[in-house]
C-alpha cells in the first residue's frame, strides 16, 4: 500500500482542524466584551442593586440614573448598594487588625445606683449643749477658757457671783432663827426658787445656815468648747450663752455632690466613707437629709449623714472620700467606658451591624459603674460596639476625619502604604497644566476603564509631588481611584514623543 495518500489525508486533516480552532478562537475573542458585558449586566442587575450613579472625579454629585458626565468626557459610573451602607462603612479585616480594632457587647448588669463624691467632717450640731446664764452675774472664775478646750461631763465651766441671791436666803434664814410658821418659810423658799435659785442651793442653805452667793456651771456632756464667749470678770444676764458644748460620739459628714448627680441623690442611700489620710478607716451611714440650695462656688449640693465616731479615730474638719450607693442594685444597660466617644456636646458609639459595617450611634449616657458606663438610651442588649483605644479618639475632629478615612475605598489607602492591593492603570499623555493639587493630562484611552481620548484633571499625592516634570511634556503615568477621585501615583517623561 503506498502511504504517501494517507500521510497527504492526515496533513489535510490536521490543517483544517487548526484553521477551525484559529476561527473559533478568534471568533471568541471578537465576541468575548459584548458577551461579557453583557452576562456581567444580567448577573449585576439581578445581584446587586444600583443606588446611584456618580463621576469619579466629583464622587458627591450623584445622578438617578446613566449617562454622560456633564464634569468630563466620560460615562458615569454606578455606586451599588453592597459596596458600603449609606449611615456606616466597613473596615479590610487586616486594616482592622492592623487599629488593634477591639469590640465589645453592649450587657444588661445589675449595677448599684449610686456615685462617688466628696465629703467633710463637721461638728454634730443637733448633740450642741447650751451652757447659759439665768440670772444676772459676774463671772468669778472661768474654768473652761479656750475654745475647743476638751471637757468631760460634769466638769465645771464657769464660776458666777450672784449678789441678787444674797437678800432672799438671808431673809429664809431670819425666818427660820425667830420660829416663823410654816407659810411664811414657804412663801421665802417660793421667793428664791423665782430668782433660779437651785434646789440644791437652797438644801445646802437648810444644812449649813451658810448664804450661798456662787453658782457653779457644768458640763451636761463631753466634748469640745464650739464656742467660748465670756472672760473671767464679765457681767451676764439671764439667757446669755456663756459657751456651747459639742459632743464628738457622733459626727456629721458633709457630702458635696456635683450638680450634675444632683437628681441622683436621695434620703436613706448608704454611704461608704474612707479616711483620705488612711484608706484603711472605712465609716458608713445612710443620708439622713438633702441640704436645699445649690453652692454657687462649687456648683454643689450637699447632703448631710451622721457617722459613729465612737473611738475617736475622726475630727471635724477631715477630708473623706465617698461612695454612694442604693440599698438595692437596678438593672442598667452598660458598654466599656473606653468605647465611648465625649465629644462636648454629643456622646457616641461605634457599633458594628450584622452586616459588618460600623456606624456612630449617638447615645446618652448615665454614671461609671466601675470600668463601665450607664447608657440610658441609644442602644440595646446585645450590639456590638467598638471598644479600641487606637481606634475611638476622643475629639469632634477626629470622628469626622477617622470615619471616612476608615470607610475610604482600597485605593485610597494603597496610594498611603506600600502594602496596597487596590488596582492600577496606566497610560501616556500630555501635561496641559500644573496646580498644587491635580496635574491636568490629555491622556490615550485607558481600556481597562472603558476611557476614550480625553483630557481631565488628576490629583497629586501632595503639593510638592513630581516636581521634575513641565507643562507641555508627554509622559506614561499611573493612577489609582479613590473616595476624592482618581489620584497619580507615577509621572514618568517621554521626551518630546508624541
Amino acid at each position: 500500500m503506498n502511504p504517501k495518500p494517507l500521510v497527504r489525508a492526515v496533513a489535510a486533516l490536521a490543517a483544517g482542524a487548526t484553521l477551525l480552532g484559529t476561527g473559533y478562537v478568534a471568533g471568541s475573542r471578537h465576541a468575548s466584551p459584548a458577551t461579557s458585558a453583557s452576562a456581567e449586566h444580567s448577573d449585576t442587575g439581578a445581584a446587586r442593586k444600583v443606588l446611584y450613579w456618580h463621576d469619579p472625579m466629583v464622587p458627591n454629585q450623584h445622578f438617578d440614573k446613566p449617562g454622560k458626565s456633564p464634569f468630563m468626557d466620560m460615562q458615569l459610573q454606578p455606586v451599588y448598594a453592597d459596596a458600603a451602607g449609606p449611615d456606616g462603612i466597613k473596615i479590610d479585616p487586616t486594616l482592622q487588625q492592623n487599629l488593634g480594632v477591639r469590640y465589645a457587647t453592649v450587657q444588661r448588669v445589675n449595677a448599684p445606683d449610686g456615685f462617688d463624691a466628696i465629703g467633710t467632717t463637721q461638728f454634730d450640731e443637733s448633740s450642741a449643749d447650751v451652757v447659759q446664764s439665768r440670772v444676772t452675774g459676774y463671772i468669778d472664775r472661768l474654768e473652761a477658757n479656750a475654745p475647743l478646750q476638751h471637757i468631760a461631763k460634769g466638769a465645771p465651766v464657769a464660776s458666777l457671783y450672784v449678789p441678787d441671791w444674797l437678800a432672799p436666803q438671808e431673809e429664809y434664814l431670819a425666818l427660820r432663827r425667830s420660829g416663823m410658821d410654816a407659810s411664811l418659810l414657804a412663801a421665802a423658799r417660793a421667793r428664791m426658787k423665782a430668782l433660779s435659785i437651785p434646789d440644791a442651793l437652797v438644801a445646802a442653805l437648810d444644812r449649813t445656815g451658810q448664804v450661798q452667793t456662787h453658782l457653779t456651771l457644768t458640763a451636761a456632756e463631753t466634748g469640745v468648747l464650739s464656742e467660748l464667749n465670756v472672760r473671767e470678770g464679765a457681767m451676764v444676764t439671764p439667757g446669755q450663752t456663756i459657751a456651747k458644748i459639742t459632743g464628738l460620739t457622733t459626727l456629721w459628714l458633709i457630702v458635696e455632690i456635683p450638680e450634675s448627680l444632683a437628681l441622683q441623690a436621695r434620703p436613706g442611700m448608704s454611704v461608704d466613707a474612707t479616711a483620705a489620710a488612711d484608706g484603711t478607716q472605712h465609716f458608713s451611714g445612710r443620708i439622713r437629709e438633702i441640704l436645699p440650695g445649690i453652692s454657687a462656688d462649687s456648683r454643689t449640693l450637699q447632703a448631710r449623714l451622721e457617722i459613729d465616731n465612737a473611738q475617736g479615730k475622726l475630727t471635724p474638719g477631715m477630708l473623706m472620700r465617698v461612695r454612694v450607693s442604693s440599698a438595692s442594685p437596678s438593672t442598667q444597660l452598660v458598654v466599656p467606658s473606653e468605647a465611648v466617644i465625649t465629644t462636648g456636646k454629643r456622646s457616641l458609639v461605634i457599633v458594628r451591624g450584622d452586616d459588618g459595617q460600623m456606624r456612630p450611634v449617638e447615645v446618652a449616657i448615665g454614671r461609671d459603674a466601675g470600668s463601665n458606663t450607664v447608657i440610658v438610651s441609644g442602644l440595646t442588649e446585645g450590639q456590638q460596639v467598638v471598644a479600641s483605644g487606637q481606634f475611638l479618639i476622643d475629639s469632634e475632629a477626629s470622628l469626622k476625619s477617622v470615619l471616612p478615612r476608615l470607610g475610604a475605598s482600597r485605593a485610597e489607602a494603597a496610594s498611603s502604604a506600600a502594602s496596597s492591593t487596590a488596582p492600577g492603570y496606566e497610560t501616556t499623555g500630555k501635561i496641559e497644566q500644573i496646580t498644587p493639587e491635580t496635574i491636568t493630562l490629555s491622556h490615550q484611552p485607558v481600556p481597562a476603564l472603558h476611557w476614550s481620548a480625553m483630557t481631565m484633571a488628576f490629583g497629586k499625592p501632595s503639593a510638592d509631588a513630581f516636581a521634575d516634570i513641565h507643562t507641555g511634556e508627554t509622559v506614561r503615568f499611573a493612577f489609582r481611584q479613590t473616595d476624592s477621585g482618581y489620584q497619580l501615583t507615577k509621572v514618568e517623561p517621554l521626551g518630546d514623543q508624541p
